[in-house]
């Protein structure tokens, strides 16, 4: 195939642009919400040093979920928030908010109850796992964030491959469209 001077090569441009927020901000952020100050600065010291997420403390889920922006990977929510305020929302109220505006945030409920129901409640609404407050929490809940966060990885490699994989189609198509272009339709115009 040759090409004289007066053909014009066309030259495809095309660019991805990741839909993450995260796209822009490297930081992975990881939401404590306890009504315990203790119990928080404990925990956030735990995983402090076990995870590279930047650890965001609330003592209430109305200012996390005002902070959802910063899209955090996980939410460890305590299932009771009332200590300080008698008006605040509970966990599973939180919980609810969370999953409406950032179903891909992945929520982790730590409760001092050991009932099945309250368990079920919450994961029926969404929530990735339920812990129960005692001396093995901490480890657990450690478990359960390694998992949480290879879940979201995985999910983060199948959408660059998902991507990878239409922008590929799209340039097969542009090229299959010029090759028609150039062998078929432009030398019948000639």
């Amino acid at each position: 195939m040759t090409f004289d001077k007066s053909e014009t090569i066309i030259i495809f441009r095309v660019e991805l642009k990741q839909s993450t927020p995260m796209a822009n901000d490297p930081k992975r952020y990881l939401f404590l919400v306890d009504d315990e100050p203790i119990q928080n600065e404990m925990l956030k010291d735990y995983l402090t040093e076990r995870f590279l997420y930047e650890v965001k403390v609330f003592d209430n889920g109305e200012e996390a979920i005002k902070n959802m922006h910063l899209n955090p990977e996980i939410v460890v929510l305590d299932y009771h928030l009332s200590g300080h305020k008698s008006d605040a929302k509970n966990g599973v109220e939180i919980l609810k908010a969370m999953k409406d505006q950032y179903p891909n945030v992945q929520v982790i409920v730590l409760s001092g109850q050991d009932k099945i129901d309250v368990a079920v409640d919450t994961m029926k609404y969404g929530a990735y796992d339920y812990v129960v407050k005692g001396e093995s929490a901490f480890s657990r809940i450690e478990n359960v964030i390694n998992n949480a966060s290879e879940l979201h990885r995985m999910r983060t490699i199948n959408r660059g491959q998902r991507n990878t994989i239409i922008m590929l189609s799209t340039v097969i198509g542009l090229i299959i469209l010029a090759t028609i272009y150039f062998l078929v339709i432009k030398p019948r115009m000639a």
